[in-house]
Formats: C-alpha cells, sequence, structure tokens
C-alpha cells in the first residue's frame, strides 16, 4: 500500500545542517520537500507569496530575525494546519513544555537518529502528534511543579469512567496503545476511542494536553 504523501518545509539556519537535512527528506519516497528556508521570516514570505502546500515544517529555535518560539506561534495562530516538529540542540525541559503548551506536535534533538526523525514526521502527519520518552518526562516534570494543583475533578463538568482513568494513567506511563490494549485486554479501537473521549473531555489538542490535564487534576502522581 502506497503511504500518502507528506508535504515537508524546513526552517534552519544553519547552512549545512539544513541541507544535509534535505538530502534525506528528498530521498524518503512519501516526503515531498517544498521549502528549505534560513530563518522563520523567510519561511513566512514564502508561505504568504506562494500559498505553499506543508503538512510539516521541521524548525530550528536559533534563528536571527525571528527564532523558533516566535515562529511556531505565528504558524498556530495563521496556519494552524501545518503541523510543526521542533528539531533543536536544546533539551531544557520548561522550553520542551512551553513549546508544546503552543501548539508544536513534536520536539527532537538534533542528535536524534535517522529513523526517529522518519518516525515523528510519519507520525505528526498521521496523528497530529510525536512525544518521545524525553519530551513525556519533561512534560510531567515541568507541569508538576509549574500548574496549581488541584485535588480532584470537583467544579468541572467532567466525568471520567473507571476504564478511562485506567486509560489516563496508562497514558501518563509512556504505554501506547497496542500496549494499552494488551495491558487491559481490549482491541486497539476500543483504546482509541477512549482516547479521543478523554481528548474530548480534558479539552486539549493532543497526548501532551491530556498529560497535563492528568498531573493538574492529581488523576495521575508522576513518579520523577
Amino acid at each position: 500500500m502506497r503511504m500518502s504523501q507528506i508535504n515537508i518545509a524546513i526552517v534552519d539556519d544553519q547552512n549545512l545542517f539544513r541541507q544535509s537535512l534535505a538530502l534525506l527528506i528528498n530521498s524518503i519516497e512519501n516526503f515531498s520537500l517544498v521549502a528549505e528556508c534560513s530563518g522563520g521570516q523567510v519561511f513566512i514570505n514564502a508561505l504568504n507569496k506562494f500559498n505553499m502546500a506543508v503538512d510539516v515544517a521541521i524548525i530550528d529555535m536559533d534563528m536571527p530575525g525571528m527564532n523558533g518560539i516566535e515562529l511556531n506561534k505565528y504558524l498556530q495562530a495563521n496556519y494552524p494546519k501545518i503541523k510543526v516538529i521542533v528539531l533543536t540542540v536544546h533539551a531544557s525541559e520548561t522550553l520542551i513544555t512551553q513549546m508544546i503548551g503552543c501548539g508544536a506536535s513534536g520536539y527532537l534533538a538534533k542528535n536524534c537518529d535517522r529513523d526517529e526523525l522518519l518516525l515523528a514526521v510519519n507520525t505528526v502527519h498521521k496523528t497530529g502528534f510525536y512525544f518521545n520518552a524525553e519530551v513525556i518526562k519533561a512534560l510531567r516534570t515541568t507541569a508538576g511543579h509549574r500548574l496549581p494543583v488541584q485535588d480532584n475533578l470537583n467544579g468541572l463538568r467532567v466525568s471520567l469512567s473507571k476504564r478511562e482513568r485506567q486509560i489516563l494513567t496508562l497514558i501518563c506511563q509512556e504505554f501506547n496503545n497496542a500496549e494499552i490494549a494488551t495491558e487491559l485486554n481490549v482491541s486497539i479501537r476500543t483504546v482509541e476511542g477512549h482516547k479521543k473521549s478523554l481528548i474530548d473531555k480534558a479539552n486539549c489538542r493532543n497526548i501532551a494536553g491530556l498529560v497535563l490535564f492528568a498531573l493538574k487534576y492529581r488523576l495521575f502522581e508522576s513518579p520523577l
């Protein structure tokens, strides 16, 4: 079965790195490189001028003029259909949480391997998010200290079933859909249905939002 084409933009001011990444993107059958830009403003100008169809933007953090934080905020406000993957040397848990909280769909270190980058792009395009162990750890740690903790769901018009609470706990423990299905002896489709219900009830965008929600209302006690 042929995989659907993914239109990708690279935004990074480091020429050699950007050009090397472009070669990798162009070598993947279902990837199409539609933009290779040296900065955030250059990318925005190209989007506005050429009306490019971009599915995933891989962006750096440190760039002259408009940095990755500013670019991500602009894209979320003006081009919300573009999924943003941050690819950077910065591994600060606070920065990871900030970028995910502002709508980024993934966050990777520049020393990640080829396979993880390809997995991240494909996963973000398919599901809207990709969070590896480092990102989940950052969300659990940073949010646990930063958010005002509530004792329970009292005061919210939200009711979680026993099964939803079980699945939410396993999500926070970094179980994927297949692992949750095995653990609870249910189908993957059932897990996916409960996960969608949880996202709707928590009024969040993605798995990161669910983890933040669980920490805030003490539905999961992080051991970190």
